[in-house]
């Protein structure tokens, strides 16, 4: 028990080396981050749009025809922005990884020469 914490305390404030897989980590981040938050800003407004769009329908905002049939058409659009979401997703994630797979693999490539 004693080894193990001594090799825990030594490695924990000893310098570390900086890899070539460090730096794949990091721009594997740097390719997939724009994506992420796209969608989940995406989705979450999609989602809101289609409560609203709920709540006017069944009047729990407001009430007359008028909200009704607005509320249906925010409603389509919410159902159409979550339903769109994962496919824009996929684009963006696909678009951003050709942009970083060349410098991915250098990065990755660049610990086996050495």
């Amino acid at each position: 028990m004693k080894n193990f914490d001594e090799e825990n305390l030594r490695e924990e404030y000893t310098p570390k080396k900086h890899t070539g897989l460090d730096e794949a980590k990091k721009l594997d981040k740097k390719a997939k981050f724009p994506a992420y938050m796209f969608t989940y800003t995406f989705g979450v407004v999609g989602a809101l749009i289609l409560g609203i769009g709920m709540c006017l329908s069944m009047q729990v905002i407001a009430s007359g025809v008028g909200m009704i049939v607005l509320g249906v058409i925010l409603g389509i659009l919410g159902i159409a922005m979550i339903s769109a979401n994962y496919p824009i997703y996929k684009h963006i994630l696909m678009v951003r990884k050709e942009k970083y797979a060349s410098q991915i693999i250098l990065a990755l490539n660049q610990d086996k020469c050495e």
